[in-house]
């Protein structure tokens, strides 16, 4: 299926592993100019070399910490004429929502909703006079069901998706969607993470809590980043353009809501 994109221009953030760099592969073998966007230089450089670019791709990276204070000069820093963003940042830490200090909710809403706030006003302007625009943020399940242990990535995740949906109104209208993905159990860094934590936490093997976790999807297995990262390809794609604020689930069928 020839989805539209070519010569698109998108920035997508995270890339250097995982769901992000799984999409930047797929947006790029669309014809789509990529900018990567994380904060290790090194590896920014080695994902942008893989990139395809048999049809005249141009692609590019920006060194960004999300965490830094000065992140918001570095967006400002970036050209504006992009068609596609792709929201994508690591999830906070694990734990008991009444464990969570103060500091790490403050942490979180800035990582995941002010930088998303500030780059899609950063390339907005540019999308309405191209009466098109794909932003896409890679947000988790936990936006239908909260997640246990999970206790600060399910209150941002929620800020996320309603954010999503108010911006997915106001911009619809100048050809611009606004949706989100809700990966599932996926097998990147972070699931490996959460695996060893509730296999910490309950006394068991990683490799017992896992297969727990995949018996708990009706797929019976974790996803592949790919598998979303094609998701998120057809949301960008010219077709795709009736498909507005929008929560997708890429989850094997394990949320439990409609």
């Amino acid at each position: 299926m020839d989805l539209g994109l070519k010569n698109k221009n998108a920035i997508v953030c995270g890339s250097t592993q995982g769901i992000g760099e799984a999409t930047a592969h797929a947006l790029a073998s669309e014809g789509v100019n990529i900018t990567l966007v994380a904060r290790d230089e090194k590896v920014l450089s080695s994902v942008l070399e893989s990139l395809d670019r048999s049809l005249g791709q141009n692609h590019c990276f920006v060194c960004i910490d999300f965490s830094d204070e000065n992140f918001p000069e570095k967006i400002q820093a970036l050209d504006k004429s992009y068609d596609i963003l792709i929201n994508n940042t690591g999830g906070p830490a694990g734990g008991p929502i009444l464990d969570a200090k103060p500091e790490a909710f403050l942490d979180a809403f800035k990582m995941h909703l002010i930088n998303n706030q500030l780059l899609a006003a950063h390339v907005v302007q540019s999308m309405r006079k191209k009466n098109f625009g794909r932003i896409i943020n890679i947000i988790s399940t936990s936006v239908k069901a909260p997640i246990q242990g999970l206790g600060v990535s399910n209150t941002i995740r929620a800020a996320v998706a309603n954010w999503a949906k108010t911006l997915s109104l106001e911009l619809g209208p100048f050809g611009i969607t606004v949706n989100n993905v809700l990966p599932g159990f996926t097998n990147t860094n972070r699931l490996t993470s959460i695996i060893k934590r509730k296999a910490n936490e309950q006394s068991k093997s990683t490799a017992e809590v896992g297969q727990i976790m995949q018996n708990s999807v009706p797929a019976k297995r974790f996803g592949a980043a790919y598998e979303v990262a094609n998701a998120v390809a057809f949301l960008s794609s010219v077709g795709a353009g009736y498909i507005n604020g929008i929560n997708l689930p890429v989850d094997g069928g394990r949320t439990a809501s409609l």
